[in-house]
C-alpha cells in the first residue's frame, strides 16, 4: 500500500504512558505500536489514553500494556487500499499495522489517509464523468 505511513512510531509494552505521551507529541502522531521483537502486538492512541484518565485514579506511574489494545488487527503488506478498508470497517478501527510475511511490523495506514485517497479518486472519475456528459 502506497499510501502508508512506514516510519511508525513504536513502544514496548513496558513504556511507561508518560512516555508515549511523549513519543505522540513529539513525532506528531495520534497512535503508538506496541510492539515485541518487530512484530506489533498493540496498539494505543490519544483517545484511549484520554478515556484511562477518565478511568483510573492515577495513570502517571502506569505501563503503557494496561490501557493499549489486547487483540490486534493487521493487514498484510500485499493487500489493497479496498482491503484495508474493509478491514477497518469490519473491526470497528481507524488505524492498521502493516505487517509482512514474517508478521514484522513495515507501516501502518489510517482511515482519514484511506478517505482522502478515495475522495481525490472519486473527484478524478466526477472529472471524466462531466467531460463525457452530453448536458454541457
Amino acid at each position: 500500500m502506497d499510501i502508508a505511513q512506514t516510519d511508525v512510531v513504536t513502544a514496548d509494552r513496558e513504556a511507561g504512558v508518560s512516555d508515549v505521551l511523549g513519543m505522540m507529541h513529539d513525532h506528531e502522531v495520534g497512535s503508538v505500536v506496541i510492539v515485541e521483537d518487530d512484530r506489533p502486538t498493540g496498539i494505543v492512541t490519544d483517545r484511549m489514553i484520554a478515556m484511562a484518565m477518565h478511568e483510573m485514579d492515577s495513570i502517571s506511574d502506569a505501563e503503557i500494556s494496561e490501557i493499549m489494545t489486547q487483540e490486534l488487527t493487521t493487514i498484510e503488506e500485499d493487500r489493497t487500499h479496498f482491503d484495508a478498508l474493509q478491514t477497518m470497517g469490519d473491526e470497528g478501527i481507524r488505524r492498521l499495522p502493516i505487517v509482512d510475511d514474517d508478521g514484522s511490523l513495515t507501516g501502518i495506514i489510517a482511515f482519514d489517509d484511506l478517505i482522502m485517497v478515495l475522495g481525490a479518486e472519486m473527484s478524478h472519475a466526477s472529472d471524466v464523468v462531466e467531460q463525457q456528459s452530453p448536458r454541457r
